[in-house]
């Protein structure tokens, strides 16, 4: 189909984001984690835990993100900023692939004191933004975020684009957070990004359906095919584009495209 030209690309591609953009949608994907929550830092601490674990079986990482939510007695917000090192020990268990129970209470550590001394995730993100594109704050907040003592091999759970990641989880957080439409998957609890500087969580099903459809012609899965996809989804939606995750991750993991 890489042959369609961009007004049969654009209405192929609609069709697809309506088709999956829904609340059906919720039921198996990990956004059904923050989604049991009310209260926006709950939603958005749930969220971007949810998120660092999200490579591998979307039910293990369904059930493992339910998981932490238990260590902090589903919630989140209060057990970050009130936890004891009692509470801590509680989390030795905890694994997800090589994200282990040390990384957990690292982050637990980095997001008490990024709610206490940055007012929470949003305003890192918010305030950061440079060249209309949510990448010099993801950079930033990576910074941020490991600036107490850690293990070197922590930092791997959090990518930073300008070391050549395409930060596909990262930006999914962005993007949930950030997206607000009438369909109910997208939270849209941050209110001063514009949906325009969204990336879309590039992966290996959104790579490879973006390939077939003529989107992106670089090979790899890097920030270099995230910058060549991004522009190419502005040409069809210049306030929206990573509405399109939708229909590539649809058409992908749904319909094997």
């Amino acid at each position: 189909m890489g042959n369609l030209n961009h007004n049969e690309l654009k209405s192929f591609l609609d069709e697809k984001y309506k088709q999956y953009n829904n609340i059906k949608f919720i039921s198996t994907d990990p956004i059904q984690v923050p989604h049991s929550f009310n209260v926006k830092e709950d939603i958005e601490i749930s969220g971007f835990l949810t998120s660092v674990i999200s490579w591998g079986n979307r039910k293990v990482i369904i059930n493992n993100a339910k998981k932490m939510m238990s260590f902090f007695d589903n919630c989140p917000h209060d057990f970050i900023l009130n936890h004891t090192e009692k509470d801590l020990k509680l989390i030795n268990s905890f694994v997800h692939r090589t994200f282990n129970s040390l990384d957990l209470i690292y982050f637990i550590r980095a997001l008490k004191y990024i709610y206490n001394e940055h007012n929470g995730l949003e305003p890192i993100f918010t305030d950061n933004c440079l060249n209309n594109s949510t990448q010099n704050s993801i950079h930033v907040f990576k910074k941020i975020f490991f600036e107490h003592p850690h293990d070197k091999r922590i930092t791997k759970h959090i990518a930073d684009p300008y070391k050549g990641s395409s930060a596909k989880r990262i930006n999914m957080f962005l993007k949930w957070m950030v997206r607000k439409d009438n369909n109910g998957v997208d939270f849209g609890i941050w209110k001063n990004i514009p949906t325009s500087y969204l990336s879309i969580p590039l992966d290996v099903h959104s790579g490879n359906v973006a390939r077939k459809l003529g989107l992106l012609n670089r090979k790899q899965n890097d920030s270099k095919a995230l910058i060549e996809l991004d522009s190419r989804l502005r040409l069809l939606d210049s306030n929206d584009p990573v509405k399109y995750d939708y229909a590539l991750f649809g058409l992908g993991v749904f319909e094997s495209f």
